[in-house]
């Protein structure tokens, strides 16, 4: 459950079996792999990722082996199998408070307690995921080429499909790439506890029979829901020179249906004057007052991509790629990607540097108001206070060393850092003096063996 909490694991499975496909058709990836394509032979990948974020939050182990049957050069099938296993614990979108805090773990079957001060993490986190695909490439005639493939994941409480196809058109003796490509998912979404209706107030066990609990979890309920997802990508590949390789994409996703993230929450505060000025409001229960997100049920995005690699006289190789993203619910992002590989040898080092700058959601609220939450007549029909959908700068620096044993055997290990900060409204009164944005960082290392 609750999967898309890791930000190293989000990446959407549609967006990344068409991606995989498209660029294995522009030749990305040719330079990161080995990738012998000896007719008859299999290539085989074999990498394990660890992954942790500081703070006790999402820790994840991710093993990956993809295997490719060269047939005839030119004909390839690749098959992946990827397990994750994610635990530890993950912010749930509510305040901190000078007083402590209970909240209904998803289940409802029990709580979990934050300390005053304390960022409210949902510390029942945890899941493992199954994802297999397969994907077929093979030459048309001498100016075409196409791609076909298909993936399915399965954890907890969400269960992933896709297909997708791609077209290749090469132009001046190949060099120039025409490709289009396109992927239709659809995700089947099961939480634990079932699907919370949204901006329904969250039920609190205390000062209540257990009866009349379990009554009032059962009406913020729903069954579970779906998701579809349609992704294109239109790119065009260059050869420049020689020694220079240039890529552009545009891509567009649509998605629809039930596209709230079911564990998240905000808070809603007590804007009435008084000695609760900036606190939880208090319910007439005498709890303090939660809301589950909810977001919009489409969403559409755009977003350009360039990339070149470049090798010098020396056979170092510098590439640097570029990507705007642009969405209806007001979200902009800007992504720049550094990396320069060192040839020493058998031995490479590549250093690595990420920066990316999103904007918020529109519906983005760092938390309700009293007045906003209107004793549950709400006049908002979305709100999300989820980290991931505001204001946001995160800083990535790594490095990878390979050594090759020969044209068949490479050994990797990436290390990588990551440092993530978001801005926002500072709040009123006691809320004011909460930390209400702490930084995340995470650091990951991958070890890969190709033979």
């Amino acid at each position: 459950m609750q999967l898309k909490n890791c930000d190293k694991c989000k990446s959407k499975p549609v967006g990344r079996a068409l991606a995989a496909a498209t660029c294995a058709l522009l030749g990305v990836q040719a330079s990161d792999s080995l990738a012998n394509g000896q007719p008859g032979e299999w290539d085989v990948e074999t990498a394990l990722l660890v992954y942790s974020e500081t703070d006790d939050r999402v820790q994840a182990a991710e093993p990956v082996i993809s295997a490719t049957r060269n047939f005839d050069g030119e004909r390839k099938l690749n098959l992946k199998l990827v397990a994750d296993t994610l635990t530890g614990a993950s912010p749930s979108g509510a305040t901190p408070s000078t007083l402590p805090q209970t909240y209904t773990s998803p289940s409802g079957n029990g709580n979990y307690d934050v300390a005053p001060g304390d960022a409210p993490l949902d510390d029942t986190f945890k899941d493992t995921r199954v994802a297999v695909s397969a994907n077929w490439e093979a030459p048309i005639n001498r100016d075409y080429a196409y791609s076909v493939g298909a993936y399915g994941s399965r954890e907890y409480d969400y269960m992933s499909t896709a297909v997708n196809a791609s077209l290749s058109r090469y132009l001046d003796n190949k060099n120039t790439t025409l490709t289009g490509g396109l992927s239709l998912g659809i995700d089947l979404v099961d939480p634990v506890g079932g699907a919370p209706v949204g901006l329904s107030r969250m039920p609190i066990d205390n000062n209540k029979s257990q009866a009349g609990f379990d009554q009032e979890f059962s009406a913020t309920r729903q069954s579970d829901d779906t998701k579809t997802v349609v992704d294109a990508l239109f790119g065009v590949t260059q050869v420049i020179n020689r020694q220079t390789l240039m890529q552009f994409t545009y891509g567009i996703s649509y998605s629809s249906g039930y596209l709230t993230d079911p564990y998240k929450i905000l808070s809603v505060i007590d804007d009435t004057s008084g000695a609760n000025y900036g606190g939880n409001l208090i319910g007439a229960d005498g709890n303090s007052v939660y809301v589950y997100e909810q977001r919009p049920d489409t969403r559409l995005k755009h977003s350009l991509y360039w990339q070149t690699k470049y090798m010098l006289d020396n056979g170092d190789i510098m590439d640097g790629s570029y990507r705007f993203m642009i969405d209806d619910w007001g979200i902009t992002s800007h992504t720049l990607d550094l990396k320069y590989r060192w040839r020493m040898g058998k031995s490479y080092l590549e250093p690595h540097f990420r920066y990316y700058l999103q904007s918020e959601a529109d519906f983005y609220k760092r938390y309700l108001t009293g007045s906003e939450y209107n004793s549950g007549a709400r006049a908002l029909t979305e709100a999300s206070a989820d980290y991931r959908l505001g204001d946001m700068t995160g800083l990535t620096f790594g490095a990878k060393w390979g050594y090759r044993f020969d044209n068949d055997r490479e050994l990797a290990i990436r290390a990588e850092y990551l440092l993530q900060t978001n801005d926002g409204d500072q709040g009123f009164g006691s809320l004011a003096g909460q930390d209400l944005y702490p930084d995340t960082s995470a650091a990951w290392v991958q070890l890969s063996y190709s033979f």
